[in-house]
């Protein structure tokens, strides 16, 4: 059994470098882009300059969200000595995972629509969709926490396993910030 944990763990770790690469070079991407739109012996019009930076903004924004998809997943199945069971561990993954996508999707969003506001006003409604998407995915979240706040009540070991592990993986202060969020979080339940 500890051969195929290692053998994930080795799996997790070689996707997360490889998150991280991608996120280095979209960053050197997203560099280039910037340069292109800002360069000021460019013969680019304002348009054209404009359009870099937004292309400059959504390559960042795809690099942020790779780098933490990236850490969530190093994080949470590597460096965790105990693996996804309890309500608590899932309900942690899932709000990384989605805090990144719903994040990632709304300023994809936001970008499409300046960029097709100026250019071709035709795909705007395709870039609302974007946007309302990410507004979809951000209610069924909600839904998500507010069942599975009620699944934690039922299994408070699980909870304090959790809040365990974070004292050994992060620092005090991450942690004692991750345990009020927590109990102010079951006071407002309780209420």
């Amino acid at each position: 059994m500890k051969t195929i944990r290692r053998l994930f763990a080795i799996g997790y770790t070689t996707i997360t470098l490889l998150f991280a690469c991608c996120a280095l070079a979209l960053i050197a991407l997203a560099t280039c882009e910037l340069w292109h739109g800002i360069d000021p012996y460019s013969l680019v019009p304002l348009r054209g300059r404009f359009s870099a930076l937004l292309e400059s903004i959504g390559l960042l924004t795809i690099a942020v969200a790779a780098f933490e998809l990236g850490q969530t997943i190093l994080e949470e199945e590597v460096w965790r000595e105990v693996h996804t069971s309890g309500p608590t561990r899932v309900r942690r993954f899932l709000s990384r995972f989605l805090i990144v996508i719903i994040v990632a999707l709304t300023i994809e969003a936001m970008i499409s629509i300046f960029q097709f506001a100026h250019d071709d006003p035709t795909y705007l409604p395709h870039a609302s969709l974007i946007g309302i998407a990410a507004a979809l995915l951000l209610a069924g979240w909600g839904v998500f926490i507010k069942f599975n706040a009620t699944a934690e009540v039922l299994e408070p070991e699980a909870m304090e396993e959790a809040k365990s592990e974070d004292e050994k993986i992060f620092t005090p202060e991450q942690s004692e910030k991750d345990h009020s969020s927590v109990e102010s979080m079951k006071e407002g339940n309780h209420a």
